[in-house]
């Protein structure tokens, strides 16, 4: 015989069964791994594809100059956007922490299991969340306006909506502070409620598409396309409604924003529970960007106004975005200075306070002098503001513009404010290049940097339809995008 009977048995095994443990176990990660990704990219084709399959509607797709790459970057985006939210999560976790720019430590990142990716108690807090939310909406006393004109978006007349979200972001502060101690839970089961906010995403999107197949429904402009993958994205109704409640505008500023803020606070408790005390940058860092989801809530009117509501469907690009996207990445900060705290001085910290206050300050005031225009052009505050008369080509309609005060300094000046303060959020983390910080949690306004450039360029192709020739005079009584006299 050539081989003993031991190593007979050994010839004929798989060849990975003589792995070492370590690397047989990271095998087997990845293979779980890519059972959920292949499954995630299938489900992504299949349930867009059966939904408008299933649909009665003789609607004829519209003409439409797509967006995000099309079809395949749609699909692309959908699929990356969850493994960018689990990478930044495992990329500055307790146990690891990319250090700087080093982009080859990363090699040294541990893979997650699939079952931490879901758990019954996280779905359980999500859902509790989310149903609270959707309470508070409903019961709390709330003015109701009016939205802007839906002509320009091909229907008639304006929708109504309550606003309570001021007095609901209260409320949900003071449940937070009954529970205490308890909201570490939500340091633990972080990348758990991470993923429920996704899966919740994927099953509100689906039911958004196929509810835009009904009778009546207003779709938005690029929201028709045909292509059922790109469509599901972009989002196809306008303005989808149970009632009178409107999902758009309640998921824009409720569960997501608000839970913002709830995430923070788990923590504080979290930082608390493991060195008895909490640090200068967790204070700061909580305090501005709760100052930020205060201000929009406060100013919860103004979104009526935005893109995001008059012009952008209602599919998975808003739903992930305000569902999982920004909780679960844009307070990245909070999260990484409960294991890796900087240790700032208390002057580092006043600089960055001061720093951050003077963002807000230009974003705030630049907005409020927009939206007073808007509300009533005759009002002391904006009386005395040069505009530029216009005609919106989709309404035949005068518009104005605004040249002066605040808008004359640049087309977004509110933008850049907006960056500012966020990325003073995350000076609270420390320099990078400095001692062991990373750059991970400088993700915000990197990312946010990208987000706002690409928001304007959208914006400014929407205005030059709108608008035509005047838009390329306005532009020139206004040359600057975002920094005054630079750029």
């Amino acid at each position: 015989q050539l081989y003993p009977a031991a190593n007979r048995q050994r010839a004929c095994a798989p060849p990975f069964c003589s792995l070492p443990p370590p690397r047989l176990a990271a095998m087997t990660g990845y293979s779980k791994l890519w059972a959920v990704a292949g499954g995630a990219a299938a489900a992504l084709v299949v349930v867009p594809c059966a939904i408008k399959a299933s649909s009665r509607s003789t609607r004829k797709p519209d003409k439409t100059t797509f967006e995000f790459g099309g079809p395949p970057g749609a699909f692309s985006t959908m699929f990356a956007l969850p493994g960018v939210v689990y990478f930044l999560y495992y990329a500055c976790g307790r146990d690891f922490v990319m250090p700087g720019v080093n982009l080859r430590a990363l090699s040294g990142m541990r893979l997650p299991e699939p079952s931490e990716l879901v758990s019954c108690k996280a779905a359980a807090i999500f859902g509790g969340w989310f149903g609270f939310q959707v309470l508070l909406e409903r019961l709390l006393p709330g003015k109701v306006v009016e939205g802007t004109d839906l002509a320009a978006a091909g229907g008639q007349g304006r929708l109504t909506y309550k606003m309570n979200g001021h007095l609901a972001f209260w409320t949900s502060l003071g449940a937070l502070a009954i529970c205490g101690k308890r909201l570490s839970v939500l340091y633990d089961e972080f990348p758990a409620l991470a993923g429920s906010a996704m899966l919740f995403s994927f099953g509100l999107s689906s039911y958004l598409y196929a509810s835009s197949f009904k009778d009546g429904a207003l779709l938005a402009k690029g929201g028709n396309s045909g292509n059922p993958i790109y469509d599901f994205f972009i989002g196809r109704e306008l303005n989808p409604r149970i009632g009178s409640f409107d999902l758009k505008e309640f998921c824009e500023l409720r569960p997501g924003l608000i839970g913002w803020v709830a995430l923070n606070l788990g923590m504080v408790a979290k930082q608390y529970e493991q060195t008895g005390s909490v640090s200068g940058s967790m204070v700061l860092v909580n305090l501005l960007q709760g100052l930020y989801v205060w201000d929009s809530l406060y100013q919860e009117q103004a979104i009526l106004s935005t893109m995001d509501i008059t012009t952008d469907g209602f599919g998975y690009m808003l739903a992930f975005g305000d569902l999982a996207w920004v909780p679960f990445t844009y307070g990245l900060q909070a999260r990484y200075l409960v294991d890796h705290d900087p240790g700032l001085s208390p002057r580092m910290l006043g600089l960055i306070a001061c720093g951050g206050l003077a963002g807000y300050a230009v974003f705030r005031l630049s907005n409020s002098q927009k939206d007073q225009f808007r509300r009533d052009p005759k009002h002391p505050s904006v009386k005395h503001l040069k505009v530029m008369e216009v005609k919106n080509l989709q309404t035949g309609r005068q518009s104005n513009l605004l040249v002066s005060g605040w808008w004359g300094l640049a087309r977004k000046i509110n933008y850049t404010g907006d960056w500012f303060l966020s990325w003073c959020m995350s000076t609270t983390c420390g320099c990078p290049m400095i001692g062991k910080g990373s750059i991970i949690p400088y993700f915000y306004p990197i990312y946010f940097a990208v987000l706002l450039i690409h928001r304007a360029g959208r914006d400014d192709h929407f205005c030059s339809e709108k608008y035509g020739e005047a838009w390329k005079e306005y532009k020139k009584r206004v040359p600057c995008m975002f920094v005054p006299f630079l750029i």
